[in-house]
């Protein structure tokens, strides 16, 4: 059966299953479920005030979604295979030609190499060219927005990270993964507040929580609209 708790802001929606033991143990699945399991004879009133006594916790749980491994499929480079940029796909389009390009034409990337293998090579750079612009442009005034909480990250920067779309440093660098140039804007905006939000806390808290919500309301619906695409 399905019930739910209330946590502040946050709903924490919880699938509840009876069965023959002794205490009440909550698990959350990689896909960010909540499952509870409690004895035959617990009262929904009971099982949900434990549940909201975990609530930081399981909220901490489901935010390691940040540092779970992007499982985009593997992509052979190929023409006709679609491919992502800000969250819209494009067909691939590889050419032959004397000099090497990359340029988007309506629904399509084409690249133009002298050499068909050389296609992975060249369009990874394009995207990581675009992500190094795309980034700081997008990060600039929502750095200037928290400047009002006294703080400023040392530095943007990008990296592979093949477990994280984002980090903050203890010294107060972000990084960010270039995979996210594939995801919307609203996307790689949620992953950069909240990086700057660990500028205030480190910790997933109730406090960073809310302070995620204050600047940006919607930050669930992103963070989801991210995990299905590029999970």
């Amino acid at each position: 059966m399905k019930e739910a708790v209330q946590f502040g802001s946050i709903t924490i929606a919880f699938q509840l299953e009876f069965s023959n033991r002794k205490s009440l143990g909550i698990t959350i699945t990689p896909e960010m479920e909540v499952k509870v399991r409690a004895p035959f004879d617990a009262t929904i009133e009971r099982i949900k005030e434990k549940v909201k006594k975990k609530a930081p916790w399981i909220i901490k749980q489901q935010n390691f979604f940040l540092s779970f491994q992007p499982r985009t499929p593997e992509r052979k480079f190929v023409s006709g295979e679609t491919h992502l940029y800000l969250g819209r796909q494009y067909r691939l389009q590889i050419h032959v030609g004397l000099s090497e390009s990359v340029k988007l034409k309506g629904k399509f990337i084409e690249v133009t190499v002298p050499d068909k293998s050389k296609a992975k090579d060249l369009l990874n750079q394009w995207y990581l060219e675009h992500a190094k612009n795309k980034f700081h442009s997008i990060a600039e005034p929502l750095i200037e927005r928290f400047k009002k909480y006294n703080v400023k990250p040392g530095s943007v920067v990008l990296r592979d990270m093949p477990t994280r779309w984002g980090s903050c440093t203890p010294k107060g660098k972000i990084i960010l993964n270039p995979e996210l140039i594939k995801a919307p804007k609203g996307c790689i905006e949620y992953v950069i507040i909240h990086e700057l939000c660990h500028l205030l806390h480190h910790d997933h808290t109730q406090k960073f929580i809310d302070l995620q919500t204050k600047e940006m309301k919607d930050w669930e619906k992103w963070k989801m609209k991210l995990e299905k695409l590029l999970a």
